[in-house]
């Protein structure tokens, strides 16, 4: 379980670390919403809704069930604009009830992978895949789903159908085998809205759990365009949950859970308001939060939660689920090798798990982003030159779909794993999943075809890739495990360390800082066996995109926190301690020094670019007790690790 300690005290530290960072805009100019934060002197709904009343707003919902801080909205006031509504402000200030009330500022949230595969001539599709007739036959025996795009969800059963490697998938089957199916696990799709008429979809819908935050009202069904741009979450939704043996579409990863639909993303402007109320919705109804969207996947942009959004995360991971912990699934972005997710504050927070992508034969998706805070992978699309080779989905109004794709697909499918997990061991905590993960995660089949990132192994024997994390999910070597997880020791955070002082550094000409630690050796927040590891930096420099940092670990492992991103010109605003993470060194020993080394690579802008370091400070998180010390049963102090990754490694290709 949390440490409650650390969350009550020592939280607000990390807090005012990670929120000078993330409240840097990066935009040139601030767009203010019609929504306003207002807190009260004196609680209660019936107060807010008379102060509202009275100054000429309309009363919207506490702010993550609070009793004295409210989300207003005023429908005279356009949804966007560059100037704050004194006038407005002033007349909410002036109530004797009002002790604050902040105009919201708006922003873009983009959805990972609405990208339509290409449309490939009917002389190149493939329009039979010899391997098929083997999953046919299956179906004819009844050993498997007889849903009509079953064959072709290869993510779920690979045979090497649309040109994929056989073995290459979830091994879902493993786990249902098992007699787990997600039974009495809901995850809610944080998205534009859930076809809840979907024969697929109705009846494992979570009614109670859902709600429309852009319309605020409990029916958060898409809005229609001509495009069928709002069928993202409906696309989602189906790959958790699509009911199984229904003669409609495919099924779910975990088709006897339900999903539960928070529309939030259909509007011209996100708020910290909106964002932090969906993220708190209904913690203890709601097991697992699905995001697949996040900032502009532009390469350039850096951003990530504001002040209520992190407050919504930290109470979901401390209080949600019987404060057992909600879980939060991110899909790491669409940004391709010119973005990096750990400029992603969503992807790249301790608190989610980041899930990457890869293609049906072991390839990251040209799409794909890469950072050191990504934990695992799962699928988004095959090869495009065959004919299905999508993530095969439920669709609007009724409609299946078979061209589902970028990290948006590969996002809910992880999701549809731990709900695999969380039925077989409800006890589980946020942190019991992502070590789970860590453990059960395959390199399988995965590789880099550019040859750019090799696979490795940590300090502590585990093997990870700077693309895929610790591989491909294994829902049946995760499930039992998890039936026969047992708690983990407290974790704690340290600070280890700081280097604070102006130093220069250019193009191949880098610098090369150490911090030294005991990692409060002798203190109660002492870490022996670390989970997270943070690099709160401040830099500028005349080309920001240009900008490498690599982190390694006393024990050697070296992560490259921060890749080039050529199309970030930034100039004026760098990084403003901002929270690099890596999972890289998980159960490592943090004692010893670490080093962090920091140049400019040749690429955009002039042939010699230079920066200015001001501050790391590193934070270091896990446990002081030996982390597996009760998995498994296994007495041998020194081959816990081992024999546990070794026996998982069982149900699929090592």
């Amino acid at each position: 379980m949390l440490n409650r300690r650390w969350l009550d005290k020592e939280l607000t530290v990390f807090l005012s670390l990670w929120l000078l960072g993330v409240l840097s805009p990066t935009c040139s100019e601030e767009v203010l919403t019609n929504h306003w934060y207002v807190e009260l002197h004196e609680g209660g709904e019936d107060n807010a809704i008379k102060v509202a009343k009275r100054t000429g707003f309309s009363y919207v919902s506490p702010v993550l069930g609070s009793n004295t801080e409210f989300h207003f909205i005023h429908h005279a006031v356009p949804h966007a604009r560059l100037k704050r509504s004194i006038y407005h402000n002033r007349q909410l200030k002036n109530h004797p009830l009002v002790k604050t009330a902040l105009q919201q500022t708006g922003f873009l949230r983009s959805k990972r992978g609405f990208k339509p595969l290409p449309n490939i001539p009917v002389s190149e599709i493939k329009l039979q895949d010899p391997d098929i007739n083997s999953i046919l036959n299956q179906h004819k025996d009844g050993k498997l789903p007889t849903d009509p795009l079953f064959p072709k969800e290869w993510f779920l059963k690979n045979v090497g159908q649309s040109g994929g490697i056989a073995g290459l998938d979830l091994n879902v089957e493993s786990a249902w085998e098992m007699g787990y199916t997600g039974k009495g696990v809901t995850t809610a799709i944080m998205d534009d809205g859930i076809d809840y008429l979907h024969e697929d979809l109705r009846n494992n819908y979570n009614a109670k759990a859902s709600y429309d935050f852009s319309s605020n009202d409990p029916y958060p069904y898409p809005r229609y365009t001509d495009t069928w741009f709002n069928s993202h979450g409906t696309r989602c939704a189906g790959e958790v949950a699509a009911a199984r043996d229904n003669d409609v579409c495919g099924v779910g990863v975990a088709y006897d859970s339900r999903v539960a639909g928070l529309r939030m993303l259909d509007q011209p402007f996100m708020t910290d308001l909106i964002e932090a109320n969906a993220m708190g919705h209904m913690p203890n109804d709601i097991d697992i939060y699905s995001a697949s969207w996040g900032p502009t996947d532009d390469g350039k942009t850096v951003d990530g939660p504001r002040n209520m959004t992190m407050r919504a995360i930290v109470n979901g991971v401390n209080e949600g689920r019987g404060k057992k912990g909600s879980i939060y699934v991110w899909a790491s972005g669409d940004g391709g090798a010119d973005d990096d997710c750990n400029c992603d504050g969503y992807a790249a927070s301790m608190w989610t798990i980041s899930i990457n992508s890869a293609t049906n034969d072991g390839q990251t998706a040209g799409y794909d982003e890469s950072c050191s805070s990504t934990l695992a992978s799962t699928f988004s699309n095959g090869k495009s030159t065959l004919r299905d080779a999508g993530v095969a989905t439920t669709d609007l109004y009724n409609n299946c779909t078979t061209t589902h794709s970028g990290t948006s697909a590969a996002a809910p499918e992880a999701a549809g794993v731990f709900a695999l997990a969380l039925e077989a061991n409800p006890n589980l905590t946020w942190r019991d999943v992502q070590h789970l993960t860590v453990l059960t995660s395959k390199r399988n089949r995965l590789f880099d075809p550019y040859l750019r990132h090799h696979w490795q192994f940590n300090g502590a024997g585990l093997e990870f890739n700077h693309l895929f994390g610790y591989g491909v999910l294994d829902a049946g070597g995760m499930v039992d495990l998890a039936r026969k997880w047992k708690p983990l020791p407290e974790r704690f955070h340290c600070t280890a360390g700081s280097v604070i002082k102006k130093l220069s550094f250019g193009t191949n000409d880098p610098i090369r800082l150490e911090i030294p630690t005991d990692a409060c050796r002798g203190s109660k927040n002492e870490i022996n066996y670390l989970e997270h590891v943070q690099a709160f930096i401040t830099l500028k420099s005349s080309f920001r995109g240009n900008v490498v940092i690599h982190l390694t670990s006393p024990m050697n492992t070296t992560s490259m926190i921060l890749s080039q991103r050529p199309n970030d010109d930034d100039f004026k605003n760098g990084f403003t301690r901002w929270p690099f993470m890596t999972s890289h060194s998980w159960a490592e020993n943090p004692k010893g020094t670490w080093v962090l080394e920091m140049t400019m690579v040749s690429g955009k802008g002039s042939s010699y670019d230079t920066g200015t370091f001001f501050e790391w400070t590193l934070v270091v998180h896990g446990t002081k007790s030996e982390i597996y010390q009760n998995q498994d049963g296994d007495t041998d102090k020194h081959g816990k690790l081992y024999n546990i990754k070794r026996r998982h490694a069982d149900y699929r290709f090592k």
